[in-house]
């Protein structure tokens, strides 16, 4: 049998987004699935949308990280989009980095990249390809959402939001969840408002 994919678009800036990616990347563990990353952007999402000031600073703050991780997909492969988020990640959500810019470097001396590629923090060689992936995201499950995004077996949603992310088979089973809504004809929404804030134990 073929493996199945699991899509998932992040911003390194959410954390939400953090702890859907360590879900797809339990699930892997426990289902023939392989996760793929792939880059969209809150800043270019809510670039032209009133929110509040703090929230303007952060969507501000968010765009070199993405774009930096844009360029070294861009120019190392794919294949890197996963370690380089982790290394981010860990470092923002669980490690409360606050500097960006001090998360992204050591992040790119941890899993081997470059240093130079810092500089495409504040220039937009790679705003295409970080546009290009972010509408790919949007045309899948619409405007109205941020990060994150999953597809799997050819469906996108905006979510799993979970927390703490599910590990082992919980995490299988959330997934396979996620595959018996994605297989129904015209299911588009299952929600409840948010009592807890991200757990990153």
């Amino acid at each position: 049998m073929s493996r199945e994919t699991l899509d998932l678009w992040f911003d390194t800036a959410c954390p939400w987004a953090w702890m859907t990616s360590r879900w797809g990347l339990e699930v892997a563990k426990v289902r023939d699935v392989d996760v793929r990353f792939h880059v969209m952007s809150l800043n270019i999402l809510n670039r032209d949308k009133d929110i509040p000031d703090d929230y303007r600073k952060l969507m501000d703050r968010a765009l070199a990280p993405m774009r930096i991780v844009t360029a070294a997909i861009a120019e190392h492969g794919e294949e890197i989009a996963e370690p380089l988020y982790t290394a981010i990640g860990s470092r923002i959500h669980p490690g409360g980095e606050k500097d960006f810019d001090k998360a992204v470097a050591e992040a790119l001396d941890e899993v081997g990249l470059p240093a130079d590629l810092m500089k495409y923090g504040t220039r937009d060689d790679y705003d295409a390809a970080l546009q290009k992936s972010h509408d790919e995201a949007l045309s899948l499950v619409g405007d109205e959402v941020g990060t994150p995004v999953c597809r799997a077996a050819g469906t996108a949603f905006f979510g799993p939001v979970v927390t703490p992310a599910p590990k082992g088979e919980d995490a299988g089973r959330l997934y396979d969840g996620v595959l018996a809504v994605a297989s129904t004809p015209g299911f588009f929404e299952l929600k409840r408002t948010r009592d807890q804030d991200p757990d990153f134990s």
